[in-house]
């Protein structure tokens, strides 16, 4: 059993971010995109009055809407205005970290090689930020194609849910090609991101098997199985639920690993430990080599709207 596991400081903020304002503000609260990857999540907060969409254009002039952890690009924040839309910013603040390095690198003309996936949410509203100065690197296999103006003038920045080992495998064949690139300010792959792969590499040569909770368009949780098979697992499984463990996955193995993705609440968690234990793998160990303190202040346009309502913090 992995620990630091589910949910980081961001996604706690996000989803509690939801709550408050669906408390305060009332149902509907719209929610641009998913708030976070997880599908229970977004089901949960459905049932409570949270309608998701996809752009500002569907959400009815004057409503409340509430931005993803993934971050927006600037132009979703004028769409916004211009439809006389209550925004509240649930962007996760390391995201936002990024977006300000992006900014700041580009003020001073830099090119900047954003790793990451293509079309991920969190990618889409980086690049905003910077448009004309940021290009993608999608893993080791792009760097071929990569084109600057200046080798002597050129950065790299990460989204902060990848893999820590394929993407300095991605930094070390940029800076082959270009010796002079820069690295960002500080880590951009997030804590929880770190500290859950690490983990995983502690466990996963003594495991038969390593069963993360988590969603499949979750970046971070799918990376977990990744660096679960690449570290010595048998074999590693990306689920929802408990019910979608296939029996056969189970067939001849001794010890199974488990962890979630920063988005899981810790309940999908335990339903798994229990099926688990039904199937004979009663005996839990948790394995905790590091201990997570960090939280995170809802955004400040809520907390001014609740201090204003007299509402407990």
């Amino acid at each position: 059993m992995a620990k630091p596991r589910g949910y980081c400081a961001g996604v706690d903020r996000a989803v509690e971010t939801v709550e408050k304002a669906l408390e305060l503000y009332g149902a509907p609260v719209y929610v641009r995109k998913e708030i976070v990857h997880n599908r229970h999540v977004v089901e949960t907060l459905q049932s409570k009055g949270a309608v998701f969409v996809e752009e500002n254009e569907e959400v009815p002039p004057g409503s409340v809407v509430v931005f993803s952890a993934h971050g927006v690009a600037p132009e979703v924040h004028e769409q916004a205005e211009e439809r006389s839309l209550k925004a509240i910013d649930a962007t996760c603040p390391l995201v936002t970290k990024v977006h300000q390095e992006a900014r700041r690198f580009a003020r001073d003309d830099y090119d900047i090689l954003l790793i990451g996936h293509e079309g991920h949410e969190e990618v889409v509203g980086t690049s905003g930020e910077a448009p004309e100065h940021i290009q993608l690197v999608d893993g080791p296999d792009s760097v071929d194609a990569v084109k600057v103006r200046d080798p002597e003038k050129v950065v790299w920045l990460s989204q902060t849910t990848l893999s820590v080992d394929e993407t300095m495998e991605t930094v070390d064949r940029l800076k082959k090609r270009l010796p002079m690139l820069q690295n960002p300010p500080s880590d951009d792959i997030c804590y929880a991101t770190q500290n859950r792969q690490q983990v995983i590499k502690d466990i996963a040569a003594d495991c038969d098997v390593v069963i993360v909770v988590g969603s499949q368009n979750s970046s971070n949780s799918k990376r977990l199985v990744e660096v679960a098979v690449q570290h010595g697992a048998g074999a590693g499984y990306l689920v929802d639920f408990a019910h979608e463990i296939e029996e056969s996955w189970l067939d001849d193995a001794a010890t199974v690993g488990v962890s979630s993705g920063a988005s899981v609440p810790d309940n999908l968690v335990r339903e798994v430990l229990d099926h688990l234990a039904e199937r004979g793998f009663g005996e839990v160990d948790e394995v905790e080599p590091v201990r997570e303190k960090i939280t995170f202040q809802l955004p400040r346009e809520l907390v001014r709207d609740l201090k204003a309502a007299g509402a407990k913090l």
